[in-house]
């Protein structure tokens, strides 16, 4: 459907409009919206939104109460305003970095690895399950192992072995990824 002529004519002075408003107090409203923002591209975005609201409302343009330029600085205040309002009202996001673990938004992928895992080592016979225990989950080396079983060394080593491949047999094909356990899966 075309638009009548009148109407497009009104659209074409309306944008001449805004770039008139843009030639005469862009800049001037760019520098008081990064001086309210802290920040150049926010301020554009301001700035963009500003105008925006003026080409919505062409009847205040036309004849502002006051100055023009005064009307635009309250709009632009008004729209940081809202933002930051906003912002505030809204938890804080928080940006995943290398430093920091990603935010899990499910733990439910987490809780079932645990079930299979603490039903695989249910599996395993006790001296074995007590190795993986020591070694995987308590984060100890084979000698701290050792010690703490009461066992040689090269005894805790043959026993994570065995274990280990016995978990391989039983949950062949299986994705396990859990606590410690990544050998399992492989």
């Amino acid at each position: 459907m075309a638009m009548p002529r009148s109407r497009a004519r009104q659209a074409m002075s309306h944008e001449a409009l805004i770039r008139a408003i843009y030639a005469e107090h862009g800049r001037a409203l760019l520098a008081y919206a990064t001086r309210l923002t802290g920040d150049r591209l926010a301020a554009e975005d301001v700035v963009q939104e500003t105008l925006i609201r003026a080409w919505r409302h062409p009847e205040v343009v036309a004849n502002p109460q006051g100055s023009l330029r005064g009307w635009l600085m309250t709009v632009a205040r008004n729209i940081v305003t809202d933002r930051y309002r906003a912002r505030a009202a809204r938890p804080t996001e928080v940006a995943e970095t290398e430093s920091t673990a990603p935010v899990e938004r499910d733990h439910a992928e987490s809780v079932v690895d645990s079930v299979v895992l603490l039903d695989a080592l249910e599996r395993l016979k006790p001296e074995h399950r007590d190795v993986l225990v020591e070694i995987y989950y308590r984060g100890r080396t084979a000698s701290e192992a050792a010690g703490r079983l009461g066992i040689p060394e090269g005894t805790v080593k043959s026993r994570a072995h065995h274990a280990l491949k016995a978990l391989r047999k039983v949950y062949a094909g299986t994705s396990v990824r859990g606590q410690g356990l990544k050998e399992v899966a492989v």
